[in-house]
């Protein structure tokens, strides 16, 4: 580790040389680079380490060539700004490649990705078709619900009024459902309240009620409640 700290400055003893001959060493070094880089990638690292250290020590041999006076340090500032430009693209179109790696993800993954399931998976709900009665309703709990006079009257209490003769219970009996000429009337037993639905009719069965509206597709209660 401490010999590649060194490595990188002591390109700068390029000063001490002539300059054409430090120029003519950066210029096969950016050859080598260009031309036999992928031979050369264990060292590559080195090789422009001496280019970017290297340039600053031909450009104080060039001043000193040139007498040190100031015409001479804005020969060597222009050099510098011709020089790292030169070196910035140099390294830009070495690392060409790896932006693209980068930026095109491997083309081996997209068979799999076209065939990955998108979103969460399917879920296929059977639907208990309704039991229904007209007039009075077999209450899966013990006793019926009986119809009287546009009203039916619950085995555990409680009256449903404004509805058809025509009745069904969910088969554990914690829903009720009876018919109005403009929709529905839908019960919960358990929490004791009742909904009137308008437009919606019962499609079956399944941890509750299953509800449609004209020919949509049949939702869960709590979706069409949540609508409601």
């Amino acid at each position: 580790m401490n010999a590649r700290r060194l490595y990188a400055p002591s390109w700068l003893l390029l000063a001490l040389l002539p300059w054409w001959l430090g120029l003519a060493l950066l210029l096969a070094i950016a050859a080598l680079l260009l031309f036999a880089g992928e031979r050369l990638q264990e060292h590559a690292r080195l090789l422009r380490l001496a280019l970017r250290w290297g340039l600053p020590g031909v450009l104080f041999a060039v001043q000193r060539a040139l007498g040190g006076d100031a015409f001479a340090w804005a020969m060597a500032l222009l050099g510098a700004l011709v020089g790292f430009t030169l070196l910035a693209g140099l390294e830009a179109w070495l690392d060409r490649g790896r932006r693209e790696q980068v930026a095109q993800p491997d083309l081996r993954d997209w068979p799999s990705l076209a065939l990955a399931p998108i979103g969460p998976g399917a879920v296929v709900v059977e639907l208990a078709a309704p039991q229904w009665a007209e007039g009075s309703c077999p209450d899966p709990r013990g006793g019926e619900a009986r119809w009287e006079a546009g009203s039916y009257v619950l085995a555990g209490g409680g009256t449903v009024d404004r509805v058809l003769a025509r009745a069904s219970f969910s088969p554990d009996g914690r829903w009720f459902v009876a018919g109005t000429p403009r929709g529905l009337v839908l019960v919960d037993r358990d929490q004791g309240c009742s909904h009137r639905l308008r437009g919606w009719t019962l499609c079956g069965w399944h941890d509750g009620p299953w509800l449609a509206r004209e020919a949509g597709a049949a939702m869960a209660w709590r979706e069409v409640l949540g609508q409601c």
